[in-house]
């Protein structure tokens, strides 16, 4: 009722029912090649003025102002105070934990909202802080990730990590707590994005958002993604986490276009752990934690917890599933358990999500075990461990192979009497150390949990014409700051100043900080040009030159990725700073997306968005986006990109395609010649040759002459644009250039320009032969750029009328130039 009457109040654009909002590092800048490739190009002093003067603000759940990775104590290079030259005003409100002067220059503004929250019957008086101090740890991490200072000891228990640095450390942090550790409202996440907007934040990041879409509108209408537009109206970029229900299709809850959504990915740094059973057999698994205690040749006593269980008198106690998960300390002997190794079980606890690992090192410090394991159970499979800083020497063992074989050494090495009761433990084993990191294997790898498109329009999750997520990032075991206070997660020992954490809440900071950076250098770049040249410039596969993979259901199951788990692909910062062409898009663009979506009344559009259907859009996927993605190819469509040279020299751009299954794709004009900062429209031109019902992949790469390769990937029609720098090499390549060619996986060979005239390019791909237009290249193109999987191949068809003098003995024939990156760069040309 209430509702109703609000709906109609003057000045009531939209009423929408409150929901439940989710919070959605040492290592990742050397991962993206930051200290290297993107930080000098932005000052001669790197990391000390990396992000200076951008401001990016975090609706989270606070900040823990005393964190050193927010510290503002570098008297050498201390932050201006002048906020005037930030174009910033923001406000410091203090409260419990949050006193005067905890915005100390480096944290700029502090604000708390919490009306939401008090409102709700979840809201805890002496858990929920009412200040901008950050009692859960989510916002610190949040933020060190994007702009934590350079350069802090990551030190936990005592051992160190090494150190951490965000992506753009000397960026300010604007602090917009809306999250609880009881209760996370709608209502006070819209309101702190409200007031970021008025204050004048560059870059907004959203590790947060709601737990569900909207059910009674399309989900770009609902009003968690128009404050988002209205972000993006006033010049700010946002980033957004793509969500944490992965692997299942359609289940990202980043819909709409003006948001970059992002998606999670691996590094290639793990934390093994091992188990070295008592005859030599060792077992893998995961845990951060010291070894046990010994000579490393010492072994200790294993004891299974349900053979260590405690007696009513003369009766052992039932076995439940807490004693099995070793949750409590009176389930257990204390005469059989101190100075063994306990082997716990993963039971219905885990499964249910009620037993915690914390609940396991307690028990372990109150009864004195030596160690714990945490053994997958064959009733349950294997189940996915996550490293974790244990407070005792412990190691999870999630595949039940493993645990099978420690089972099966245990019960050979234990005697029992006929009642199966333990008379003697034979088992000895030892945990080795890890909390040594190793630097090995594919990455990036698109994580388990990210979630994946396509996205949807409505509740019933019909398909929308936008590519969601946009981009991948790292977002798998990342460390940052923490809150030593904590109230997030049980697993997490309140005390400690850093924390390793798994989300694309820990992706999307990457992303706001790299956009930070982007701005920095190039400060009139709206955020459309900034999330264009991010995923213009993207990759789509790993650090071996193979397509990207993807977790799927099964532990330990990998699949070939695509754009509805990657998006563009994985972000590639250092091609990002310099993309060569870019699509601008305004805010009037996307109010002619929404008005020519299906089924929304300009009223809607109208009401929801303060602005006219005075334009639409002959098709959605006319929007000026880094990508083309078409839910229903019916037949011929064409569809238009626009592209503004942001470079300061005129280029010329040759384009080629790798069409979708089931379709011709053709650029109008295939190649182009753009002068500096102007603008190229390119027509795409769709046919469908077999209907499939079902989405496919394809890409469109224009290739400059300047060392720079836009690539857009496409759908069933889904087309992105990438960026790929590149640079023009002979035939007889360095290896440096050998190497840069197996990181980004493109092939580039300068020929003649004689030579190059006379020819026609054809890529085989899959199998399919797709050439360019007759006439369509330019008279002496400098460079191209197949599209070919593994092995390279490229042919060039030679007419016998086009054959040039100098090469007589190609008249008629079919030249073959296969390229082999793995094995080096061989190139052998055939006749």
């Amino acid at each position: 009722m209430q509702a109703q009457k609000l709906k109609k109040a003057k000045g009531v654009k939209a009423v929408e029912e409150d929901k439940g909002v989710k919070l959605m590092t040492t290592y990742t800048p050397d991962f993206l090649e930051l200290p290297r490739q993107v930080w000098p190009k932005i000052s001669n002093q790197g990391d000390r003025l990396a992000g200076e003067d951008i401001v990016i603000g975090f609706v989270d759940t606070g900040i823990n102002p005393t964190h050193p990775s927010f510290a503002a104590h570098d008297l050498t290079n201390p932050y201006s105070t002048n906020l005037s030259r930030l174009n910033f005003s923001g406000d410091c409100e203090t409260g419990p934990l949050f006193p005067a002067g905890s915005c100390n220059g480096k944290i700029i503004s502090a604000r708390f909202f919490s009306a939401g929250a008090r409102a709700s019957v979840a809201f805890n008086g002496s858990l929920d802080i009412l200040s901008p101090f950050d009692a859960s740890g989510h916002g610190s991490h949040v933020a060190s990730i994007a702009a934590g200072n350079s350069g802090v000891p990551v030190i936990v228990e005592g051992f160190s990590y090494g150190r951490a640095s965000g992506m753009a450390p000397r960026a300010r942090i604007a602090v917009y707590k809306a999250v609880y550790p009881s209760i996370g409202t709608l209502v006070d996440v819209i309101a702190a994005i409200d007031q970021a907007i008025i204050d004048g934040v560059d870059v907004l990041t959203l590790s947060v958002g709601p737990d569900k879409p909207p059910v009674d509108k399309p989900t770009v209408l609902g009003i968690f993604d128009l404050a988002m537009l209205l972000a993006r109206k006033a010049g700010v970029i946002v980033v957004q986490a793509a969500g944490n229900h992965g692997p299942f299709p359609s289940s990202v809850l980043s819909y709409s276009p003006w948001v970059v959504g992002v998606a999670a990915g691996s590094t290639d740094r793990s934390y093994p752990a091992s188990l070295i059973l008592d005859g030599g057999q060792t077992v893998q698994g995961v845990g951060l934690s010291g070894p046990t205690l010994g000579a490393p040749f010492l072994r200790h006593r294993l004891v299974l917890a349900r053979d260590a269980v405690r007696t009513n008198g003369s009766v052992p106690r039932t076995i439940t599933g807490d004693v099995e998960e070793c949750q409590r300390p009176d389930n257990f002997d204390p005469a059989k358990v101190l100075g063994s190794i306990v082997i716990c079980t993963f039971s219905e606890g885990f499964f249910n999500q009620i037993s915690t690992i914390r609940a396991i090192t307690q028990t372990a410090t109150t009864l004195g075990f030596m160690g714990f394991i945490l053994m997958a159970n064959p009733n349950f499979g294997d189940y996915v461990a996550e490293p974790t800083i244990f407070s005792s020497p412990g190691i999870l063992i999630p595949k039940v192979l493993d645990s099978q074989l420690i089972m099966r050494y245990y019960e050979e090495k234990t005697y029992r009497d006929r009642g199966g009761v333990v008379t003697q433990f034979g088992a000895r084993a030892r945990i080795n150390e890890g909390r040594n990191s190793v630097f090995a294997g594919e990455a990036p790898v698109v994580s388990r949990f990210s979630s994946r498109g396509p996205a949807f329009i409505d509740a019933n999750q019909n398909p929308l014409d936008v590519l969601k997520p946009d981009i991948l990032a790292p977002g798998h075991q990342i460390w940052g700051a923490w809150s030593l206070t904590s109230a997030f997660d049980p697993n997490f020992t309140a005390g400690r100043r850093f924390a390793i954490l798994s989300g694309t809440s820990m992706a999307a900071p990457h992303i706001a900080g790299i956009s930070a950076l982007i701005k920095q250098l190039n400060p009139s770049w709206t955020p459309a040009m900034i999330a264009s040249a991010i995923s213009t410039t993207a990759t789509g596969y790993d650090s071996s030159g193979e397509v990207m993979s993807a977790e799927s259901y099964g532990i330990g199951e990998l699949f070939p990725s695509n754009h509805f788990d990657h998006g563009a692909g994985h972000v590639n910062p250092a091609r990002a700073l310099d993309p060569g062409l870019v699509l601008p898009t305004g805010f009037e663009d996307y109010i002619s997306f929404l008005c020519s979506l299906p089924n929304i009344n300009p009223d809607t559009v109208r009401s929801a968005t303060g602005a006219w259907c005075t334009t639409k859009l002959s098709h959605p996927a006319n929007l000026n986006h880094p990508s083309v993605t078409i839910s229903a190819l019916k037949g011929p469509l064409v569809v238009r990109r626009s592209f503004q040279n942001v470079s300061n020299k005129t280029e010329r751009y040759l384009g080629s395609v790798v069409p979708p299954n089931g379709t011709i794709v053709r650029l109008r004009p295939s190649w182009f010649t753009i002068r500096a900062q102007r603008i190229q429209d390119v027509d795409i031109e769709f046919n469908v040759t077999e209907v499939l019902n079902q989405f496919t992949f394809g890409e469109i790469v224009l290739t400059g002459s300047l060392n720079h390769i836009v690539s857009l990937d496409d759908f069933t029609a889904n087309l992105l644009i990438k960026l790929v720098s590149s640079s023009k090499v002979s035939v007889t390549l360095e290896r440096e250039v050998v190497q840069r060619l197996q990181i980004h996986r493109f092939v580039i060979i300068t020929f003649t320009p004689q030579a190059v005239e006379h020819y026609k390019l054809i890529s085989k791909v899959n199998n399919k032969l797709e050439s360019t237009p007759p006439g369509s290249l330019p008279p002496t193109p400098q460079i191209f750029h197949p599209l070919a999987p593994t092995p390279h191949i490229i042919s060039f068809c030679v007419k016998e009328e086009l054959c040039p003098s100098s090469l007589p003995s190609f008249k008629g024939q079919q030249a073959r130039v296969e390229v082999r990156l793995r094995e080096g760069f061989a190139v052998n040309i055939k006749r």
